[in-house]
């Protein structure tokens, strides 16, 4: 989420956060996610969700 969130304020974007049952739905401009919400989310997972919000390596 830090990552996500300091991408946001980077490109001059709003992050939207909205709570489900087990995970965080995120919206960062025209893109969006879901990120679970568990103690550790595996590397593979993690890079997915950056991938999905536009956050390059």
């Amino acid at each position: 989420m830090k990552k996500i969130a300091e991408h946001a304020k980077v490109e001059g974007l709003d992050v939207v956060l909205t709570e489900g049952g087990q995970h965080t739905k995120v919206v960062v401009g025209d893109r969006r996610t879901v990120v679970p919400r568990h103690n550790e989310v595996n590397e593979i997972t993690a890079k997915q969700i950056l991938k999905q919000i536009g956050v390059t390596p």
